[in-house]
């Protein structure tokens, strides 16, 4: 078992990723807690700036680390140096140069909802798949920062990596995958207030190696709270799809989110409905489980278009390639999403 100076000696070499000095140098580990009948090793360090690239990075370093050395488990609390320390340390920070904000070749694409279980993380991994399909380079942000489902669905087990000072996106389907998922410890939950998770979605931007890609898909959370007002203002230039069911309060509630997109000055692409019957495999009989005519009147509302409507059906699933989420190309619901994207793509040329 592990004991504090062991912890302390193991971390004590890593570098703190802002003032490029040891972390015994900064003495910046702060805290170190073993619960010897859990094998659990807990940790507090203190670095320059929070909520950061570099703070993950460090992070899946920590992690990598104890657990090599024996640990089960891992907990990781940051904390701020304080002024005095950084005062001393600190060194000029370089310029930030070309990244995906100021891209001219990449579209960004936000999926949004007015409340949460419409479907809208199904749409988004399988419109991002349904575009790489066809040919486009896609990633992903999985921004729904507490309610992340992206790697699961998807069917993602590895975790990023890091070259140099960039996180390198995890690809499945062809589409590039950057979630807070891969930064999490056993689906911990994520207790952050709106300023961190601004810092966090910032870093997916700048702190990730993206490369040249076509479409940069955002699956956000349900609802108009902090981490869709950040889109709002770090994407001027967002396109938007909304997803509803064909429920009347499904969409009206959906309006919300549309009317924040207009008002920002987001172009909303149009209005996928979701849910939108259920198909008997017996009969080939319809029934329109949650009503019908939602998507229509959402989309007359929004001054916009409905571009797919799609059933109730799940995929078929591949023990030995599982991704819970994904349907087939040649799948029928597979197909409405190719069909989806087509428009889509139609769209954004």
């Amino acid at each position: 078992m592990l004991t504090e100076s062991q912890v302390r000696e193991i971390l004590g070499n890593l570098q703190e990723p802002f003032l490029h000095k040891t972390l015994a140098e900064l003495n910046a580990i702060e805290e170190v807690k073993i619960k010897q009948e859990k094998n659990h090793v807990s940790v507090k360090i203190d670095i320059a700036r929070t909520g950061t690239s570099e703070q993950l990075q460090l992070q899946t370093h920590v992690v990598n680390l104890l657990k090599e050395a024996g640990a089960e488990t891992v907990g990781i609390r940051f904390g701020q140096l304080s002024d005095e320390v950084l005062a001393v340390n600190r060194q000029a920070e370089p310029e930030q140069g070309k990244n995906l904000l100021n891209s001219e070749s990449t579209t960004f694409i936000a999926i949004a909802s007015g409340k949460g279980g419409v479907g809208k993380s199904t749409v988004s991994v399988n419109l991002a798949v349904a575009l790489a399909r066809l040919g486009k380079k896609v990633g992903l942000i999985d921004a729904d920062i507490y309610g992340f489902s992206v790697p699961d669905m998807m069917g993602i087990t590895k975790r990023p990596v890091v070259r140099g000072e960039k996180i390198i996106p995890v690809e499945r389907f062809g589409v590039q995958v950057i979630s807070m998922g891969f930064f999490v410890e056993d689906n911990a939950p994520i207790i952050w207030r709106g300023p961190m998770l601004g810092k966090m979605l910032n870093s997916f931007f700048n702190e990730v190696e993206w490369g040249e890609i076509d479409y940069l898909l955002l699956d956000l959370p349900p609802g108009t709270g902090d981490v869709a007002l950040d889109v709002h203002t770090m994407l001027p230039s967002c396109k938007e799809i909304i997803v509803t069911t064909p429920h009347p309060t499904a969409a009206f509630v959906a309006a919300r989110a549309g009317a924040m997109a207009l008002r920002t000055n987001h172009e909303v692409l149009g209005v996928i409905e979701n849910m939108a019957y259920f198909e008997s495999k017996v009969t080939g009989e319809k029934e329109y489980v949650f009503g019908r005519g939602g998507g229509d009147k959402l989309a007359e509302e929004l001054n916009t278009e409905v571009l797919g409507r799609l059933p109730l059906d799940q995929p078929d699933w591949n023990e030995e390639d599982f991704a819970p989420s994904i349907y087939q190309e040649d799948h029928k619901l597979g197909k409405i999403y190719l069909d989806i994207a087509e428009k889509v793509a139609g769209l954004l040329n």
